[in-house]
């Protein structure tokens, strides 16, 4: 590991939080602020890899995914954006930063219940962030903000494949309630910084490049 991070001279920064936390927003603002201060920086989102995204939209669409499979194609796609987008561009000195990374993973698979240690091994490949974010916000002030945006929620986001709620918001509710829990322990075990999500935007993103800035002087932790 230590020998990997030398190779690469790019800081790896990432965002985590629950659907409807605001941490897309929050990395779209600091993708803009670092461009603005003339640094080399590039975004990579969750579930995005050219060559294995079509196939989880259209197994999401027919509503196939078991858990474990839920997690398999995800690391699939994980896999392919790390070896192809991330890696390469931290090698080059681009600051990369990930709308979503490990803790998504051991988060909403572990609310499906899927053991950590399974899916740290699934993962194992990928390097911890240099810093990672994580937006803390109460599943029902996620939910009123989803719902303000579109009219309902998505199957798998709102955990609607457990079985667990009589109906999409109460379903929303318990399987968030859930992802929440595991991001708890996570964040504590990986140090994590912590940002209220319920703050004013501009409040949350001088949080975000304080931290930013301070790890650009310092380095890698």
């Amino acid at each position: 590991m230590a020998s990997r991070r030398r190779s690469e001279s790019g800081l790896l920064i990432a965002v985590e939080g629950l659907d409807g936390s605001g941490k897309s927003t929050q990395i779209e603002l600091l993708l803009r602020h670092l461009r603005r201060k003339g640094l080399p920086v590039h975004r990579s989102n969750w579930n995005s890899s050219p060559a294995v995204h079509p196939l989880i939209r259209r197994l999401k669409a027919e509503r196939h995914l078991t858990p474990h499979g839920f997690a398999l194609v995800h690391a699939a796609d994980f896999a392919d954006r790390y070896e192809r987008e991330i890696v390469p561009r931290l090698r080059l000195g681009v600051h990369v930063l990930c709308d979503r990374y490990l803790g998504t993973a051991l988060a909403r698979d572990g609310a499906r219940g899927l053991a950590r240690d399974w899916i740290g091994t699934l993962y194992g490949f990928a390097r911890p962030a240099d810093l990672t974010f994580y937006f803390r916000v109460p599943p029902e002030v996620a939910a009123a903000r989803i719902l303000r945006g579109r009219p309902a929620f998505s199957y798998y986001e709102a955990g609607l494949d457990l079985d667990i709620g009589s109906e999409p918001y109460d379903s929303f509710l318990r399987f968030q309630s859930r992802v929440a829990a595991h991001y708890a322990a996570i964040t504590e075990a990986q140090r994590y910084i912590v940002i209220d999500a319920t703050l004013p935007m501009r409040a949350q993103q001088r949080l975000v490049r304080a931290e930013v800035e301070r790890l650009l002087e310092e380095g890698p932790r």
